[in-house]
């Protein structure tokens, strides 16, 4: 199929009220769902996905991108106003635009803001259609021994930049590898860890596990400190975002976009990290360096491209690989399983209209984003005054609305609970949920592709280190494990330095 056969194709697939509506519909639930101080962009996409269950393969999909673009903005607009970001992708933000709101110029940081999300959203998107391809075709040189390599430097990347601790994200990461083998035994058809129980055969519901490891520890959390997420809101002031300031600050949006895209290309990373870089970056070459984190717009518009330039890469090696960039795109990925896609170079190969599909409606997502991003900074005050008697009760009955309606299945409900009080305690002792849940994703992958490699070649594993791809990859985890045990062992004799001479500190 040709470029333009491939391209008319999608253009049939979305040209419809009913992919537009549900991007639209998407991008306002994600700001939304960001805006809400206690909630997150991962959330949102979490309590959206069972809904797509009933809708066509590519609407379900392209209201899931909708609000992981929302809500990726959605989380700037607390930051600036009440010092709170609703996203962690948006922590940068409060740097320089809770300064600005201080100043009587929350209006101009929250142009910016959205100014510099769409200019990044939309260059992401642009480098996802020019390189998802072209890694697909070269992806379709993989054979089992080159996919487990490849997830194996996967898991190590995500156990390592997930959180502080080394120890803390392998342990997540182990966690959720142990939790995926619960079930039949696919090759010999023995059960595993079922305990007898017929409702643990067919493994743990991924949807329960999903919404009870990110959004039941949110609604713990909202209980457990009901005033944690107050706080005043500042007015939007007289002071509008100019051309002139878009035009000043256009260098380090493009810059932070690309530092985005580079980041979320690699999976694990997230929007957080990109985020950081993109305002150190801005921050070392800026003119007016000395005033970041005093109420600079162009620290803003550095932060706010570096989250959004990850939001369209991160589907690169989802597209591409079919492995999640990161914990939002692990969500995204069950959608596809649910409609019986399998993401991954084959992907081109036999639902390429799905793919240019996607493509259409993500260059479209950027000016719904414009719009609804607009409306929603001047409505974010009636959003943050939700009341928690309100916003908690809902939560939870979606999530159980939500888990319920994949199987019909009360079991399910029970594991999500039990997933939930799992997820709540991974937050109260700081071990990272995101190497969970894409361990759990990656887990039955890894497996599959092992033992595929072991019986081509009557278990012998010289098989894992045949070809330059294998090498490639065995090469690129040493070297990630060892960056991550050095930095690990730093941080430690670093820390440990301050504990025995705290004088050193001061």
């Amino acid at each position: 199929m040709s470029f333009l056969d491939s391209l008319t194709a999608g253009l049939a697939l979305v040209s419809n009220i009913e992919s537009f509506l549900a991007l639209l519909g998407g991008i306002t639930i994600g700001v939304i769902g960001g805006a809400i101080p206690g909630m997150s962009a991962t959330m949102a996409v979490a309590l959206t996905l069972p809904f797509t269950f009933a809708l066509q393969p590519i609407t379900g999909i392209l209201l899931l991108l909708g609000v992981y673009k929302g809500g990726i903005f959605g989380g700037s607009i607390p930051a600036i106003l009440i010092k709170t970001p609703g996203t962690p992708a948006s922590s940068a933000t409060v740097l320089d635009g809770y300064p600005m709101a201080e100043k009587g110029e929350a209006g101009r940081a929250l142009g910016m803001a959205l100014w510099a999300s769409c200019t990044a959203d939309l260059i992401s998107n642009l480098a996802l259609i020019l390189f998802a391809g072209w890694l697909a075709s070269f992806a379709l040189n993989f054979g089992p021994p080159e996919f487990f390599t490849l997830i194996l430097f996967s898991l190590t990347i995500i156990a390592g930049v997930s959180g502080d601790s080394l120890l803390r994200g392998a342990f997540s990461a182990m966690l959720g590898l142990l939790l995926a083998t619960v079930g039949l035994d696919l090759v010999y058809g023995t059960n595993r860890f079922t305990f007898g129980d017929p409702s643990m055969m067919g493994g743990l519901n991924f949807i329960a596990v999903l919404i009870g490891l990110f959004a039941i520890p949110e609604v713990l959390a909202m209980v457990w400190h009901p005033t944690g997420h107050l706080g005043k809101v500042r007015s939007i002031g007289q002071n509008k975002v100019s051309f002139a300031d878009y035009r000043r600050c256009f260098r380090s949006i493009v810059r932070g976009s690309f530092i985005g895209v580079f980041l979320g290309s690699i999976p694990g990373i997230g929007a957080a990290p990109s985020a950081f870089l993109s305002y150190s970056e801005a921050r070392r070459k800026s003119p007016n360096k000395a005033n970041f984190g005093k109420g600079e717009v162009e620290g803003v518009a550095a932060s706010e491209a570096g989250n959004n330039g990850v939001a369209g890469a991160t589907l690169i090696p989802l597209l591409a690989l079919g492995v999640p960039g990161d914990v939002i795109t692990a969500i995204i990925i069950g959608a596809f399983m649910v409609h019986g896609l399998q993401p991954g170079p084959m992907m081109f190969v036999l639902n390429v209209d799905i793919i240019y599909g996607l493509f259409i409606g993500l260059i479209v997502s950027s000016v719904f984003l414009l719009i609804v991003g607009s409306i929603a900074i001047r409505g974010f005050k009636y959003v943050a005054d939700i009341p928690r008697r309100i916003l908690v009760p809902s939560v939870l009955i979606l999530c159980v609305f939500g888990v319920f309606a994949v199987n019909n299945n009360v079991f399910d409900v029970g594991v999500m609970f039990v997933m939930g009080w799992v997820g709540f305690l991974m937050m109260r002792f700081h071990v990272p949920a995101a190497p969970f849940l894409i361990a759990f994703i990656l887990g039955p992958l890894l497996e599959d592709n092992f033992r595929q490699a072991m019986l081509m070649s009557g278990s012998s594993p010289a098989i894992l280190f045949r070809g330059p791809i294998t090498w490639f990859f065995w090469a690129l985890t040493a070297i990630t494990v060892f960056a991550i045990v050095r930095a690990g062992t730093r941080a430690a004799l670093a820390q440990r330095r301050t504990r025995l001479n705290p004088s050193a500190e001061a």
